[in-house]
């Protein structure tokens, strides 16, 4: 029987190798770390929210 890595999405190997090493880094594991960059770049693109995800009470909202 042979060991054989089952990701549930698509990426290269050196994509791959980059989220563990991001994951490591953050102390992270993929998931929690893919979800992270999501948010950030999510809040990065629309600062405001959208008509569905308003921003959190109290947060600093830049226009």
């Amino acid at each position: 029987m042979s060991n054989t890595k089952v990701s549930t999405f698509s990426a290269t190997l050196r994509d791959l190798a980059m989220l563990e090493a991001v994951a490591k880094y953050h102390g992270l594991n993929k998931s929690a770390t893919i979800a992270s960059l999501v948010r950030k770049e999510f809040w990065r693109v629309f600062p405001g929210g959208t008509a569905k995800i308003k921003p959190d009470h109290g947060a600093k909202v830049e226009a």
